[in-house]
């Protein structure tokens, strides 16, 4: 049998908050967790470099929070979406090690007792000597997204691609599958195309960070066992975001 090695040596895994709540919809599923940690174990094995940031959205979404005539002032909701992701990244961080994977959670706000603040060449440090990176508290300001996040981390630490990894989405579609039962998904997606059919890959300013730095994005479904580990090593899965030439 011929020996498959990783296409990507330094991977950004982007994990929707939704993704550790499993079927109950809110909170942790410890289940869940351990399956995701296994995944991240086994490609971490085969000499992958990984940096993940979590979502938070299975516990609070600022955006959501601050919602309604008596919902939270924007920026304070968006606070609180953070340590949502902190929480999920400690959990991450318990499975891991419990598989002897070691790993750092490195946050953009300060919380020293339980995680290091992130540096940029310390990650890549942690990285290079084997270490799995969970990045938490987004970019540590209000009004962007993890998903911003998880770009802006992907340029920093110089990793080869972007692993969107959706809750139950599976590509991106020409039009919303939920909506319209002839929706066809991508295999392959330029820049230029997603804009003008505004297909929504991630916010706006996360894709725009990918475009303007030709960082490439595959966008599949984490609720698929093997998933991530697909993706790494280069099979055909969900829709690959990037400069058609």
């Amino acid at each position: 049998m011929e020996n498959v090695r990783p296409q990507f040596k330094r991977v950004l895994l982007k994990l929707s908050g939704e993704a550790f709540a499993g079927d109950q919809g809110h909170g942790i599923d410890p289940a869940v967790i351990v399956k995701i940690a296994r995944e991240i174990a086994d490609i971490h094995a085969e000499g992958t470099g990984i940096a993940i940031v979590v979502g938070g959205g299975n516990i609070l979404r600022g955006q959501v929070a601050a919602s309604g005539t008596e919902g939270m002032e924007r920026a304070t909701a968006d606070y609180a979406g953070m340590l949502a992701t902190v929480i999920n990244a400690l959990a991450l961080q318990d499975a891991l090690e419990k598989l002897d994977v070691q790993t750092r959670v490195q946050t953009a706000i300060a919380i020293t007792q339980v995680a290091e603040p992130f540096i940029r060449r310390r990650a890549i440090r942690h990285i290079e000597k084997g270490r799995v990176v969970i990045l938490a508290a987004g970019t540590g300001n209000p009004y962007f997204t993890t998903d911003t996040a998880a770009s802006l981390r992907a340029l920093e630490i110089g990793a080869d691609v972007v692993l969107m990894a959706k809750n139950g989405t599976d590509a991106v579609y020409d039009k919303d599958p939920r909506k319209h039962a002839d929706a066809v998904p991508y295999a392959t997606l330029g820049y230029e195309e997603a804009i003008e059919r505004k297909l929504r890959v991630s916010d706006l300013t996360a894709f725009t960070i990918c475009m303007e730095n030709d960082m490439p994005i595959i966008v599949f479904d984490i609720s698929q066992p093997g998933n991530i580990r697909r993706a790494v090593m280069g099979e055909p899965i969900g829709t690959l975001v990037g400069r058609i030439k």
